[in-house]
């Protein structure tokens, strides 16, 4: 029937309604009450919508509640609003700027002279709470860009009127407005249908930000908050955040002394003798790793002069992030320190002639890399200009795709296990902006796709998310607080080869295109570290530690013997110390607990009379007296790497 439309759901069935029929009706009367009444927004043909929106023509529809994370984020924007509400009621005259969800919350953005207070937050926090508790709906309304410029002048927001008039100039006829209450924001939504249905705010902190981000801008006020559906989730992610901040790795890196960092060169680490040791362990397991399962190591030059940069594409679209260097000779900045290794192993590879056979050729390096990051967005060691990565390359042909893959996540896998980090897989295809026709990347995704299923493993499609030169395969790991870190990623690239005009000689005797997988599994040795340093929360398992073992005496006289030990195990390869300080055997045990020692060994008269020691783990548990031989039986078990 012509008034009749079909509307399509996420299992496949279809259903018949009424042309012009709201979601929301569509759905209690169609799906059911309960559905209707949990739902939270809509995504109709791709689109994201709000319930209210009439169904006009045949459509796909998936409906969204508390039960998925698009709820909460979508309850979280619908928080920013009303935190900025709250916000002009308390304090009038205040103006608003922009307020998004981020991944753990959101924050709002006001102009004010004076900053918030902690006071100020108790009490914005109060009064949007009451809002909840309101159930105010949200109204969707559009305008024409003059009113909106009119409407937003007369509430005397300049902000707002800047924007209005930048989304005017790109085109725009109209604007979406947004209203619970009497408050009014324009915004893309879409939005829950009321205040209600956000559960609980809490606030967390405030911050300056400059608007729009440039420095010779206003400065502003921004709130940091975060929503969730009730007060138990609340609870659980605060926990979870103080949980964090004692395993904050700049924290613990201090207290552990393993790394500084200096203004005179900054976001590059400084690695103490025990932050040099955790990575240079590091560093040998992945040679280790790498070794056995059949890449090669190399090392190229750290400086490059442009013509490198403009054959890979970096020069034109990533040359702002890196760190360039004068030519005395031309007075030009033609050099650049390398910020990644592909391209100076696309060179490496075209050093000589290369036959099938020698395929697939694994080119693994740890050079030190620098990336030109900005000074505000650095961070302890999750955000450097200095780094190294356990970066490699494969060179292979395109029918050893699944198998190279298949390898690379065992390794991966190994890897991730030997530190307790487990992972989720994520499928990223091609971006809108990419280099290469629709066939290559038909080739690529499909040969990483069935590399994937040909493993087993479940992954979750990112469309649109691709490299410019390939599709991608990411690897999110879950630390010991449930946190998610995007570290290790395979990534194929058709292009690098033609680019480079790299080839190998075929069986048939002809010359052909090798294709290039670009992968990590650290990622950078220094947020890999950050990562550990938290997953741990500073208490490494004795494989990794910088210090596996201490040694302390009850006495002076225990001395040589203590100096017997320590060499005896240093001997056998074993990272053991001896604390000489003149402090009680007291306040030495509890230094070793706090330096996070896997064990500390004490030894008295005892001890020395019966050629042994007294081990205590990290946490207390006494081991008791026993031979020097079973523990260094016990050691060697415990230290072994994974």
């Amino acid at each position: 029937m012509a008034d009749q439309i079909t509307v399509t759901l996420p299992d496949g069935s279809q259903k018949q309604a009424p042309r012009g029929t709201s979601i929301a009706d569509f759905v209690r009367d169609s799906i059911g009450a309960g559905l209707a009444k949990a739902a939270l927004f809509a995504r109709v043909n791709g689109q994201d919508v709000d319930l209210t929106r009439p169904l006009t023509e045949d459509v796909k529809l998936q409906i969204f509640t508390s039960k998925s994370p698009e709820g909460l984020e979508l309850i979280r924007h619908d928080a920013a609003h009303v935190v900025a509400s709250a916000v002009q009621r308390l304090f009038p005259g205040t103006q608003v700027t922009i307020g998004p969800a981020t991944e753990e919350g959101f924050y709002y953005d006001f102009f004010r002279e004076k900053p918030f207070t902690p006071e100020d937050l108790e009490k914005i926090e109060a009064e949007a709470n009451k809002e909840i508790a309101s159930n105010l709906p949200f109204v969707r309304t559009e305008i024409s860009m003059d009113e909106a410029i009119k409407l937003f002048e007369d509430k005397g927001e300049k902000f707002k009127v800047e924007i209005v008039k930048d989304i005017a100039a790109k085109g725009a006829k109209t604007l979406t407005l947004y209203t619970h209450g009497e408050w009014v924001d324009f915004c893309l939504g879409p939005h829950a249908p009321s205040t209600g249905k956000i559960g609980v705010i809490k606030l967390l902190s405030t911050s300056g930000a400059y608007w729009r981000g440039d420095h010779r801008n206003p400065m502003l006020q921004r709130i940091y908050g975060t929503a969730f559906f009730d007060k138990k989730a609340l609870q659980e992610y605060l926990n979870r955040m103080e949980e964090a901040r004692k395993r904050d790795h700049r924290k613990l890196g201090k207290e552990l002394d393993l790394f500084h960092f200096h203004p005179y060169s900054p976001g590059a680490a400084f690695w103490t003798p025990k932050g040099t040791t955790l990575y240079n362990t590091l560093a040998a397991f992945m040679r280790r790793m790498t070794s056995e399962t059949g890449y090669v190591e190399i090392k190229t030059p750290l400086l490059y002069n442009k013509g490198l940069w403009e054959t890979s594409g970096h020069w034109g679209k990533y040359k702002e992030n890196m760190f360039l260097v004068l030519d005395s000779e031309s007075g030009e900045h033609d050099f650049s320190l390398k910020p990644m290794n592909c391209p100076s192993h696309h060179l490496y590879y075209g050093f000589k002639k290369h036959s099938y056979r020698d395929l697939p050729l694994r080119l693994h390096t740890q050079d030190v890399l620098h990336r030109n990051e900005a000074a505000g967005s650095l961070g302890g060691l999750t955000r450097v200009r200095q780094f190294a990565q356990d970066d490699a390359h494969i060179y292979c042909m395109e029918s050893q795709i699944p198998d190279e893959v298949r390898r690379f996540v065992q390794l991966l896998d190994r890897v991730y296990k030997a530190v307790g980090l487990s992972y989720a897989v994520k499928l990223s295809t091609r971006p809108e902006k990419r280099l290469g026709d629709d066939s290559l990347w038909d080739r690529a995704e499909a040969g990483l796709k069935s590399a994937l299923e040909g493993l087993g493993l479940e992954y979750e499609l990112k469309p649109g998310d691709g490299a410019f030169y390939g599709p991608k395969i990411d690897f999110d790991v879950s630390d010991s607080i449930g946190r998610k870190w995007q570290l290790g990623t395979i990534q194929l690239d058709y292009l690098a080869p033609e680019r480079f005009d790299l080839t190998y000689i075929g069986d048939d005797n002809a010359e052909h295109r090798p294709v290039v997988l670009h992968r990590a599994i650290f990622g950078s040795f220094e947020r890999f570290i950050a990562i550990l340093i938290e997953h741990f929360a500073g208490a490494f398992p004795a494989w990794l530690a910088p210090v596996q073992a201490v040694l302390v005496t009850v006495a002076d006289r225990q001395r040589d013997y203590a100096l017997k030990v320590r060499d005896q195990l240093r001997a056998k390869g074993y990272r053991v110390d001896f604390d000489e300080r003149g402090l009680t055997l007291n306040a030495k045990i509890r230094d070793a607990q706090l330096q996070k020692t896997p064990f500390t060994l004490v030894i008295g008269d005892n001890e020395v009379e019966g050629g042994g020691v007294s081990p205590r783990r990290y946490g207390g548990e006494d081991l008791k007296t026993m031979k020097l031989e079973a523990f260094e039986a016990l050691l060697e078990k415990e230290a072994a790497w994974p």
